[in-house]
């Protein structure tokens, strides 16, 4: 069979879902353009910035696609290709779409706070705090990795560091230009394109070599102002033009993989056990973000509520940036399908899923007439540069979490003090784990963390709908499933670890487990309470 088949089969599922179920979506969630959206009710041209759909759409894409749906779904082959594929589609379409758009819709009704806040409202303080800390954590965990991923990367590929050295400054140029000095949309996405290019060329003719620690003390400042600045100066501009990398790479592979139609080897099935465990719950953990991510419900009502334009936007940027990720999670499967199961296996052990990644990118883009060398280039040039957006973004919802922690119960207060002070506190715990190496012991929980923090959202929405009367099936469903898999895959991970004596990931799986216990037993008590209880099963 042709890898071609599934690329056209996976589009048209990713249509219809789009053009059918997000309209039923939109309806159960109860969008209204009617509605004034918190970026016009609290815009303080700071957070909170009504902006256009292109420009949002790109910075949420930006902001969302790391590397996680490129090495999820390699490593997730190694259970045969159909498991993956039917997950990265259906769980895009029912799942994980949902979850972004739900997570959007919510904080929409909410005054552009987190999840945390539907807790706090539906389930008590206690439960928004618990929330809170665990997300707060868990981001801090991701600006420490990814400082480190990042420095690593421009050591070993100077021209990618001077190349995302000239985005930054081409973002604080478009940002004024577009925002201050009212250059139409499509002439300034014209210059920024142009400006990307240039960056790009400059990277290979004056590459920058720095040593390892200093690139990750510059970056740890960078995430610093990322956070504090407006949010349309730097991060949204960068973000927007950013995206405009992965659009190319994926229109790219995506017409070179259905010229090239390579005929798909790897097997269908390799068996239920291998050495990653069990199939269920580790493929839905493994391949994450091209299905489901709970990083995304932290962005989609974190940073992107508070930029909404028009609620209708949950669909088109949530539901359909949710989409767009699983469609670069299909194109990440078909860069290995073509290998035979022993050709995969000694890829991924000789160089890694990004290698993997590149080199299938590289070899689908050559029917293009690129040279394949220059294509997998290009391929690490997107990754690390959206492998950066995930620093950052990052880093800025933790501050408004750590805020909305702090802030008095259902109020939005954020000063320059705070904004300073909060943003200092993320930096430096992240800044610690990186310099210290402490995050390579707790990155292994990183991927069920990740999961949990999906569960947790549909959990809340589940409740959230349920609370208000409203219809919440299509919540509740898919809630349940990810509970399945992250309690099971928790329950595994603490007794792989203390079989192994890896005490520190033990006992932290067992306070994520306690965690999600916890948080259940409130919402059951809920429920009950309204007389909603058999919502929940």
């Amino acid at each position: 069979m042709s890898a071609r088949w599934l690329g056209l089969g996976a589009g048209l599922i990713f249509l219809a879902g789009y053009l059918f179920y997000a309209r039923l979506l939109s309806r159960w969630f109860g969008l209204d353009d009617r509605h004034l959206t918190p970026a016009h009710r609290l815009r303080d041209g700071l957070d909170f910035v009504p902006t256009s759909t292109p420009v949002l759409f790109g910075h949420h894409f930006a902001s969302i696609a790391g590397a996680g749906p490129i090495v999820g779904p390699i490593l997730a082959a190694s259970y045969g290709w159909l498991g993956v594929f039917l997950w990265l589609v259906l769980g895009a379409v029912l799942a994980g779409g949902v979850h972004d758009m739900g997570s959007m819709a919510a904080s929409l009704r909410h005054e552009g706070r987190s999840i945390g806040e539907l807790l706090r409202q539906y389930l008590g303080p206690s439960a928004q705090r618990l929330f809170l800390a665990f997300a707060v954590a868990t981001l801090i965990l991701v600006v420490a990795a990814f400082d480190v991923i990042v420095a690593k990367t421009f050591v070993a590929s100077p021209p990618v560091a001077t190349a995302s050295l000239g985005f930054l400054i081409l973002a604080v140029l478009f940002g004024l230009l577009y925002y201050r000095a009212g250059v139409p949309l499509p002439a300034i996405t014209l210059f920024g394109l142009l400006g990307l290019a240039l960056s790009i060329w400059l990277g290979f003719r004056f590459p920058l070599h720095l040593k390892e620690p200093l690139w990750r003390a510059l970056l740890l400042g960078y995430v610093f102002l990322a956070s504090v600045l407006p949010i349309w100066l730097l991060l949204q501009p960068r973000d927007y033009l950013n995206a405009f990398l992965l659009y190319a790479l994926l229109l790219g592979a995506l017409v070179g993989l259905f010229l090239k139609a390579p005929e798909v080897r790897l097997p269908v099935y390799t068996g239920f056990f291998n050495d990653l465990g069990p199939l269920f719950p580790l493929l839905f953990v493994i391949t994450s973000c091209g299905a489901i991510s709970g990083f995304h419900s932290l962005v989609a009502s974190g940073t992107t509520a508070r930029q909404a334009d028009r609620e209708s936007q949950a669909r088109s940027v949530g539901y359909g940036a949710m989409l767009l990720e699983g469609v670069l999670g299909v194109v990440s499967l078909c860069a290995v399908i073509g290998f035979t199961l022993a050709d995969y296996q000694s890829l991924l052990k000789a160089k890694g899923p990004i290698a993997a990644f590149a080199l299938g990118v590289g070899h689908f883009l050559s029917a293009l007439g690129i040279p394949p060398e220059k294509g997998r280039a290009f391929a690490a040039l997107a990754v690390s540069a959206f492998a950066l957006t995930s620093l950052d973004t990052a880093t800025r919802v933790a501050r408004f979490m750590v805020e909305e922690f702090f802030s008095p119960a259902g109020e939005h207060v954020s000063t320059a003090r705070s904004r300073t002070l909060f943003t200092l506190l993320v930096v430096a715990a992240a800044g610690g784990l990186a310099f210290s190496g402490a995050w390579q012991r707790i990155w292994p929980l990183m991927g069920a963390a990740n999961q949990l923090l999906a569960a947790l959202a549909l959990l809340a929405l589940t409740v959230w709908l349920t609370s208000t009367g409203r219809f919440a099936a299509f919540v509740k469903i898919p809630a349940l499933f990810m509970l399945a898999v992250t309690l099971t895959a928790l329950v595994l991970l603490a007794r792989k670890n203390f079989l192994s004596g890896k005490w520190l990931l033990a006992v932290l799986s067992l306070i994520l487990l306690v965690l999600t216990l916890l948080l259940l037993r409130l919402a059951a008590r809920k429920l009950f309470s309204s007389g909603k209880a058999q919502e929940l099963v």
